[in-house]
């Protein structure tokens, strides 16, 4: 089992910056990718972002390509997500999450951060 605690969330203005993190803890070492989902509301949960925890190769969403990136640092099991041109469009409650080696999903979540932007 993984815990993960995202951290960075708040309200900003539109065209602004923000910067998520998600720090993980526990089995660590068993984690094969993990991701960025939001989830606006009356809307579904929708997958923006991954990155393979060894490798690093990275998948987006075309709703965010160009303007989020997401990265990690291995020593600190924590992943990053920098979100810049913010749009009011872009408010949810942002989730990390982490898929462990053998795992055909994301079983592992972390409680939400709330991004607000604000027209």
């Amino acid at each position: 089992q993984v815990q993960l605690v995202e951290s960075g969330g708040g309200l900003v203005q539109a065209g602004d910056s923000l910067r998520l993190s998600c720090a993980a803890s526990g089995r660590t070492i068993y984690i094969y990718s993990m991701a960025w989902f939001r989830q606006a509301p009356g809307k579904e949960r929708e997958l923006l972002t991954s990155i393979r925890w060894t490798s690093g190769n990275t998948y987006y969403d075309d709703s965010v390509k160009g303007r989020f990136a997401i990265s990690r640092n291995l020593r600190g099991n924590t992943m990053y997500l920098q979100m810049n041109s913010l749009k009011a469009e872009d408010t949810a409650v942002y989730y990390c999450a982490a898929q462990l080696q053998g795992g055909n999903n994301y079983g592992s979540w972390g409680q939400g951060t709330q991004v607000t932007v604000s027209s």
